[in-house]
């Protein structure tokens, strides 16, 4: 097939998956809505979330058109005099940089699209499977899963077709950086904003409420549970999707651009750089074809049938990849790697499962540890989540050094081989976005049952279903995380190689005090964003305490089932707080790695993208980690175990886990989304750094 035939098949395969998510999204919003109570407490929520969601994509959408015709003016300026004396190639060509600016807000729409439907289902399912859940458990999964796969089936269909459309028209993998910048910087701050959101209600709710109250998790009386059920949606559906979103565009603009220097010397150049969108779209067609498996069998367990959805499409990718390569003609080398980032993307999954599953030892050692206190629960959460870090970090090693030496062993770049690794790892992401999305969406359907008194077997139908769906999640951030860490290694050397492109080689010398001290700031970044997004956390969290506190003294009824608390303050609260905190996360993430490019140079850039990756990937995944296990814990403890809800080590159980909330929420996962965006920002003003350089010019 011609480079054109298979854009188009990447295009019809992106057109296909788009159009299944809208038929899944019409055929969820069909099922029966039940009565009026549940319809009504469904409706706050579904006000919130839309409500919240309008302000974020209003801000964002200033920002991406300031930021879009920055781009262009910056990319459209002639610098090629003014570094001839540097033997420096200059900047793009004006039309060039026109493009680069579309990319970039095509990006940021593509991401803010997949995130919108993926919410806008979610908080209509919420009310669907719980009112399904009485009819059984596996109408109730049908129904929430489907919903999931609206979320996973438009992020893979928008970001395909964006890609191969710019490509098809620009054949400049370099502007699709601006593309992947959009969705990224999307992602940071949908995912931060999110993040920052449903941890200020979930942490008041819980102190609040369990803890000073006395009263259960999704009580009606507890003025922040409805902005606890927001959070689940804009945090961990529109935010989490935007955060895979943003691995997923990134893994494949990678790889395309090392396939440039790849296909240089071969017959048909533009393949190498075309295929990591054909594998996108082999997996888009495993995924399609998985998710029909996904279902409850006669053992009733949710999370088997998650987890079978999972490796059965595992299994067809794999033949598919394989057909593919071996019909073609291809070089074996991609396909080994492809393979490699496909398994270990399961196995760090499974890793994740053994570290936060309540069926597992480690969280039900935390579980036990919380009769002596939440000290010593702490303490047991942090260790069990820093040993976590170990078996993902080796998986990592051991995809990294069999996609590289397997590529390489059949004559093309090894760092090529990585980058497919990571497309090879993300071509399930459809599948996986979709168990993703499940979680937060059962949560609520729990919760609204409770709140609707639809009837005791109903909640513990819906409580079954929210297991699978806490552990589902826990295995999402694993894998989100894993994956971002084979894309930054994959866009470390797209950096690199625009560079090259520059006639400026990346020079790597930690002898260098230049490289080293760029290494250090890079390596410090990772935990201030992450103690910036916490702080953000405790302020809001603190504010709708008192809050909570204020309401139940002003109305005593509250509490006694007479009067109805103000849910809209509450949601005010979480809403103004997170918005208001993503000044300095964006500053982080953009300014500083441009100050150290101007100010230190493009070596001392590439040693602070290094250390950023070498701390984000270990923070990020040490604290996903440790906050499931407290969050399984107490979980645990609830399910009846250790004295149960209201016992001494059930409380001790509810501190480890607000600790362990914006570990897992706020900060973790959106580390992922930092050192991306600090990646995709250097390799895409690589060119004025390298011309505008003080170091350089020292030199």
């Amino acid at each position: 097939m011609s480079i054109d035939m298979w854009l188009f098949f990447a295009i019809g395969l992106g057109v296909v998956s788009l159009g299944f998510a809208l038929y899944l999204y019409a055929w969820v919003n069909r099922q029966d809505a039940g009565g009026a109570r549940g319809q009504q407490i469904a409706g706050y929520i579904q006000d919130g979330a839309r409500a919240y969601l309008a302000k974020l994509y209003g801000t964002l959408a200033v920002l991406v058109v300031v930021l879009g015709v920055l781009i262009a003016l910056i990319f459209s300026l002639d610098m090629l005099e003014s570094v001839k004396a540097h033997q420096l190639v200059g900047c793009k060509k004006p039309l060039e940089g026109v493009w680069t600016a579309l990319a970039f807000v095509a990006g940021s729409a593509c991401s803010g699209l997949a995130g919108y439907l993926g919410m806008s289902i979610a908080v209509r399912a919420n009310l669907r499977a719980a009112v399904a859940a009485k009819v059984g458990l596996n109408p109730a999964f049908k129904v929430a899963f489907y919903a999931g796969a609206v979320l996973g089936m438009a992020m893979v269909g928008t970001a395909v077709i964006g890609i191969s459309v710019i490509y098809l028209f620009t054949r400049d993998p370099e502007i699709i950086l601006g593309f992947s910048l959009g969705a990224s910087a999307m992602a940071l701050l949908a995912k931060a904003g999110g993040g920052i959101f449903t941890k200020t209600a979930d942490i008041a709710a819980d102190l609040v409420g369990k803890v000073e109250a006395g009263i259960p998790e999704d009580d009606p009386r507890n003025p922040a549970v409805i902005a606890d059920n927001v959070g689940d949606n804009v945090g961990d559906v529109a935010g989490m999707g935007a955060d895979i979103f943003d691995s997923y565009v990134a893994s494949a603009v990678a790889a395309m651009i090392l396939g440039v220097g790849v296909g240089r010397d071969t017959a048909n150049p533009e393949f190498y750089v075309v295929f990591p969108l054909v594998l996108c779209a082999v997996g888009m067609l495993a995924s399609f074809i998985g998710i029909q498996f996904v279902r409850v069998g006669k053992n009733g367990k949710p999370g088997a049938a998650l987890n079978s959805g999972t490796v059965i499409t595992c299994v067809i990718f794999g033949v598919l990849a394989t057909l593919l390569v071996l019909a073609g003609g291809y070089n074996l080398g991609v396909l080994i790697a492809t393979i490699s980032g496909l398994v270990i993307a399961v196995l760090i999954g499974f890793c994740t499962d053994y570290f936060t599953n309540d069926e597992r030892r480690p969280v039900q050692q935390v579980a036990a540890m919380s009769k002596s206190g939440s000290a010593i629960t702490i303490i047991t959460g942090l260790s069990y989540g820093l040993i976590s870090v170990v078996p993902s970090m080796i998986g990592i090693v051991i995809a990294t050094l069999v996609s590289y030496f397997s590529a390489e062993a059949f004559g093309i770049s090894g760092i090529y081989g990585i980058g497919i690794a990571a497309v090879g790892m993300l071509s399930i992401t459809s599948v996986i976005v979709s168990a993703d999305a499940y979680g937060p969406i059962v949560d609520n359907a729990k919760g609204i049952a409770e709140m609707s008194n639809m009837g005791h077997e109903v909640v513990e139908r819906c409580d079954t279903l929210d297991s699978a769906g806490n552990t589902a999640k826990a295995i999402t951030k694993g894998f989100a995380i894993s994956a971002a860490a084979l894309t930054v290694l994959a866009l470390f050397a797209a950096y690199g190689e625009v560079l090259q492109g520059l006639g400026l080689p990346l020079k790597m010398d930690l002898q260098s005090p230049l490289v080293l001290g760029g290494v250090l700031l890079g390596a410090t970044c990772p935990p201030v964003f992450s103690a910036l997004l916490m702080l953000a956390v405790t302020k809001n969290a603190f504010l709708m305490i008192e809050e909570i506190r204020a309401q139940f003294r002003a109305k005593p009824g509250i509490l006694k089932g007479t009067e109805i608390p103000d849910y809209a303050r509450c949601v005010s609260i979480a809403s103004a707080g997170a918005l208001s905190s993503l000044a300095l996360p964006a500053v982080i993430a953009v300014i500083i790695p441009l100050a150290v490019g101007l100010l230190l140079g493009t070596d001392a850039l590439g040693g602070f993208l290094g250390g950023s990756i070498f701390t984000g990937v270990i923070f990020a995944m040490f604290m996903s980690n440790a906050g499931g296990l407290w969050d399984n814990g107490k979980k645990f403890i609830e399910a009846g175990h250790h004295g149960g809800p209201g016992s001494d080590a059930h409380k001790a159980a509810v501190v480890g886990d607000t600790v362990g909330d914006p570990f897992k929420d706020t900060a973790g996962p959106s580390i992922n989304t930092l050192i991306t965006v600090m990646s995709l920002v250097s390799s895409l003003f690589a060119p004025v750094i390298a011309a505008l350089s003080l170091a350089n010019f020292i030199k």
